[in-house]
């Protein structure tokens, strides 16, 4: 066990390495820099002063090395375009907006779609089941943007009970202004209905038939034990295969939603920053992104012997 945990550490500080020249070199690729716009409107020898606070005046490989060493010390470095505003404090600012959004979208989306799920799987065949096929289907073919501005049109707009855009902040920023997190939440959570709800039915259509669930059956446990016991439980290990890449998603924001609902958050940002070819955010923030998707993967390597014990990890019994 130690061993399995040891190695996929250093597999998950080799990842980030990969991605972190990776992002560098093709951010580098980019014609132009950061600095263009404001450089031109200065004089020479403030145009050089103002390139060699932010490095730029350096080689590329040993700007690569400055890079990779503030990163292992946790330091984005300054933003290029917000003037004396850290990487690390902008994203501290903006990710608990991010965080909220898409905690609640997942909460709700992903709760939904299991329930759907298991109501199509058990009434395998019938109008029920139609039904939740068809909307899983209509609600993972209409893209984020149609649903945020058609239920900015009918709430916001046609009925005016809710606001179109804005977002709690102060002391309301994770338990309060409900009224605005409902639209952004609602247009989030279709798509994780739809993935979830599909994907745990034909979970559970895959398990039913199996040999360990007809033994049970014969054996005289009720239809709700054997669903709890046995189907629900082996079904669920594609679910879990899934969430990571949702839990990651959900922390780090959605860029069409926060656009669409004007929600300061670290998607938006993000957003911005290629656009400005903020070369800090953009590092800053994929390092992120992809810090936090490792490290589900690999809680979820572990919660994969929890729910089947059949499943083992490399180095576990030694």
């Amino acid at each position: 066990m130690v061993k399995y945990i040891i190695r996929r550490f250093l597999e998950m500080i080799l990842t980030l390495f990969l991605i972190a020249t990776a992002t560098f070199f093709l951010l580098e690729a980019v014609p132009g820099d950061p600095l263009t716009q404001r450089a031109d409107k200065l004089q020479p020898q403030s145009r050089e002063r103002l390139y060699e606070r932010y490095g730029l005046d350096k080689p590329v490989l040993e700007r690569y090395l400055l890079t990779m060493e503030g990163l292992a010390r946790g330091d984005f470095g300054e933003s290029f375009v917000y003037a004396g505003q850290t990487v690390g404090g902008l994203i501290q600012s903006r990710l608990p907006v991010s965080a909220r959004l898409g905690l609640q979208q997942m909460i709700l989306g992903v709760g939904v779609g299991l329930l759907l799920g298991i109501l199509a799987a058990m009434k395998r065949g019938t109008l029920i089941d139609y039904l939740v096929v068809g909307l899983s289907v209509l609600l993972i073919s209409i893209p984020h943007l149609i649903f945020g501005l058609m239920l900015q049109k009918i709430f916001a707009g046609t009925l005016r009970i809710l606001p179109t855009i804005g977002w709690p902040s102060g002391d309301e920023l994770w338990f309060g202004g409900w009224k605005y997190t409902i639209l952004p939440t609602l247009t989030g959570c279709f798509s994780y209905i739809a993935i979830y709800a599909r994907l745990l039915k034909t979970s559970m259509l895959d398990v039913v038939n199996q040999d360990y669930v007809l033994t049970a059956e014969s054996k005289g446990l009720s239809r709700g034990a054997v669903i709890r016991r046995h189907i629900l439980r082996n079904s669920f290990i594609p679910v879990m295969t899934q969430l990571p890449m949702s839990v990651a998603m959900c922390i780090t924001g959605s860029f069409f939603i926060e656009s669409i609902f004007s929600i300061p958050g670290i998607g938006q940002y993000y957003v911005t920053a290629v656009n400005n070819q903020d070369l800090s955010i953009v590092m800053g923030e994929t390092v992120l992104l992809s810090l936090l998707y490792i490290v589900v993967l690999f809680i979820t390597d572990i919660l994969y012997a929890v729910v089947d014990p059949r499943i083992s990890m490399p180095g576990a019994g030694k």
